[in-house]
């Protein structure tokens, strides 16, 4: 029994789903979504999660599995609340995984903990990853086997407020007509625990090689980044928040610069928008979240995926994802 476009557990919120596939089986690492009463802010008070649990599937048709509590707040040192959308990846026979949270000050950093299993427990390191801001990690790990760490979002007034890598309380969005705001990308060692030279901004261009405004809000990056390759092609893709969308930009290097080339996936049920994208069996899939489950509650939602769809020449077909 197909379990596409349907939610993956129910038992459990889960959100912000990062998708792999380790030795035939897929693992997902999603955030976990806990029901409150806290009222939601600019920081994003709502999204209040305080662990991580693995998901996993023998097959896209079998049941998934919650294998459990991998990583809770209290056992990282440097945490103080909010871990938000984590990744992993493999390197050298160990699983890493990287996540954002609040420091001690507040502020948001990207860390890392380890497991000799895909699905925990993870032991966190004592400190974040030196350099690290903001929120969303993606890691992608190239076949040439360097590693890129990409991060960074607008909600809850991050990006604006770290233009240049540092902590600016009073930075402001850009003008409608300026270049939006980017996320931040760097090489990062294979222990995942050191960035590799000065992280950079990743710049998204229009199909004339111009900047993304940030008046575009169809087009320019919110939040959610998210690498893959196809190819020679390497395929960023990402949420614009405020629009709904998944959207999607490619490169021939995994620095860029990408050009949009257009839409993933339509708004789904709930604010928020977050995927991953994985190759399984010589089949591409979209993971992603909506809030169906509970009812349309912005901040309980559930991870789900669907088949994702090329054309000939290597653009990707539209979902409607509550359309067959």
């Amino acid at each position: 029994m197909s379990n596409e476009r349907k939610p993956l557990v129910s038992h459990i919120y889960t959100a912000d789903p990062s998708a792999h596939v380790f030795d035939g089986k897929i693992y997902i690492y999603p955030s976990h979504d806990l029901d409150h009463s806290i009222a939601d802010s600019k920081d994003g008070d709502v999204y209040n999660m305080e662990d991580y649990h693995v998901l996993s599937m023998d097959s896209l048709d079998s049941e998934c599995k919650d294998n459990g509590e991998a990583l809770h707040m209290k056992d990282v040192p440097w945490v103080s609340k909010q871990m938000w959308a984590p990744d992993l990846a493999r390197k050298n026979g160990k699983y890493y995984l990287i996540f954002p949270a609040r420091d001690k000050e507040g502020l948001f950093r990207i860390g890392m903990a380890q497991s000799d299993s895909p699905v925990g427990p993870f032991k966190a390191e004592e400190n974040y990853i030196e350099g690290t801001c903001s929120i969303d990690p993606c890691i992608f790990v190239d076949d040439d086997g360097r590693n890129y760490l990409c991060y960074g979002g607008l909600w809850g007034g991050q990006l604006e407020k770290w233009k240049d890598g540092v902590f600016d309380p009073n930075g402001e969005e850009p003008a409608p007509d300026q270049p939006m705001c980017a996320p931040f990308i760097a090489e990062i060692n294979d222990d995942m625990n050191k960035l590799i030279g000065k992280p950079m901004k990743l710049r998204v261009v229009d199909e004339n090689g111009n900047d993304i405004l940030a008046g575009d809000e169809d087009r320019r990056y919110f939040e959610d980044p998210w690498m893959h390759k196809m190819g020679d092609t390497y395929y960023f893709s990402y949420s614009t928040g405020t629009t709904h969308y998944i959207v999607y930009a490619t490169s021939k290097s995994p620095t860029g610069p990408f050009t949009y080339r257009g839409r993933i996936l339509e708004p789904v049920i709930g604010w928020t928008t977050h995927h991953s994208i994985v190759e399984y069996n010589g089949k591409w899939y979209l993971f992603y979240h909506d809030s169906e489950l509970s009812g349309g509650a912005n901040h309980l939602r559930c991870v789900k995926y669907t088949e994702l769809r090329f054309n000939e020449d290597g653009t990707i077909k539209t979902i409607k994802p509550y359309e067959d």
